[in-house]
């Protein structure tokens, strides 16, 4: 998805999800500042299609669940809304109110880049998903060429990173191999 432009208006996180629930497009919430959420590309929808049929098909027999970008996700006390690519949950899953359309709890967030979001995923974005304290694996994957990048929580909090580009993607999470060929396939 491609960032469009910041409103001009600070809203509270209330009038934002108020709004968002009622809208025909999404957008993401910062710190008060509403971020409008562009199309995909084929590529980016194909990369992330593939990822979550693997990883459908992988956590059929467990105790998770995965979702493509339409669960919001929050980070950082209710003042970062985002739409993921690719969430994972696992065990009991928790959400910020009754609606069940906003996940607290998870433990594997997936963005596929576009060039229009690739310094906010890098940045920001990810400095907002630290924050989120059952977040064990964080996966960047390029839809240019072969090339998906992975940040791993460590017991001592900080991220290990690791860069894919060869046959197969570790899954930490999952302790599951993902062949890129199939992350990739029609790409």
């Amino acid at each position: 998805m491609g960032m469009a432009q910041k409103k001009d208006n600070w809203i509270s996180p209330e009038e934002y999800l108020e709004r968002e629930r009622k809208a025909d497009f999404k957008s993401e919430y910062i710190d008060g500042w509403i971020i409008s959420m562009s199309g995909a590309s084929r590529n980016h929808n194909l990369i992330a299609g593939n990822l979550f049929a693997f990883l459908h098909n992988l956590f059929r027999e467990k105790p998770c669940s995965v979702y493509m970008s339409d669960m919001k996700v929050m980070a950082k006390d209710a003042s970062h809304y985002t739409y993921p690519d690719i969430v994972v949950v696992c065990g009991k899953e928790e959400y910020a109110d009754s609606k069940e359309d906003i996940l607290v709890n998870p433990i594997c967030i997936i963005e596929v880049l576009s060039d229009s979001t690739e310094a906010y995923d890098r940045g920001d974005k990810f400095t907002y998903y630290q924050k989120i304290p059952s977040l064990k694996e964080y996966i960047l994957v390029s839809q240019k060429r072969r090339l998906i990048e992975t940040f791993v929580k460590q017991e001592d909090r900080h991220w290990l990173y690791s860069l894919t580009e060869e046959e197969n993607l570790y899954l930490e999470t999952a302790d599951a191999t993902i062949p890129l060929h199939e992350i990739y396939e029609k790409v």
